[in-house]
Formats: C-alpha cells, structure tokens, sequence
C-alpha cells in the first residue's frame, strides 16, 4: 500500500516502465503480418522446392495437397510461378541460341 509521496513517486515510474514494455509489444503485434500471402523467405523457399520435387516426380496437384503439407491454392499458385519460371527459362535459352 502506498503512505507516502516517495512511495507514490516509486509507484508511478515502475508503472510507467511497465506501460513502456508493453507499448513495444503492442508495437511488434501490430507490425506483425498474420495472414496473406507470405514473403519469398526460407520457408517458402522451402516449401515451393519440396512442392517442385513432387511435381516433377509426376504427383498431381491433387497428390501434393494431400500428403497435407500446403493447401490446393497454394499448390496452384506454386505451379503457376514454375510455370512462368520454365517460360522464362526456356526464353533465355532460345535467346543465347540465336546470338
């Protein structure tokens, strides 16, 4: 129980370290991307390689989803980029053929 000013004044700069705290964490959550796509990182790099593996080993997208690991959007949208990546492949070498 607080009695004196000091012990007011004590009281007061212990909940102000206290409310500071917890506005960095309130800070880091809002910041904080919960849902939507997901950036190109280590996981997903991950994840889509995994994918590929499957894909080029003959599995259907219906297989892939499946086994659990992504859902069916996700398996789609990982095919549709390792289809525009194939193209693109397969653009720069036709150009290296022609120069």
């Amino acid at each position: 129980m607080i009695t004196t000013l000091e012990d007011a004044l004590k009281r007061i700069a212990e909940l102000e370290e206290e409310n500071a705290k917890l506005k960095e964490e309130l800070d880091y959550y809002k910041s904080k991307k919960f849902a939507g796509r997901q950036k190109h990182d280590e996981h997903w790099m991950r994840s889509y390689n995994d994918f590929v593996i499957q894909y080029e080993g003959g599995m259907t997208i219906m297989e892939i989803v499946a086994k659990g690991a992504i859902s069916r959007r996700t398996a789609y949208r990982y095919k549709a980029y390792y289809e525009e990546l194939k193209k693109m492949q397969e653009k720069a070498v036709e150009n290296e053929l022609l120069t």
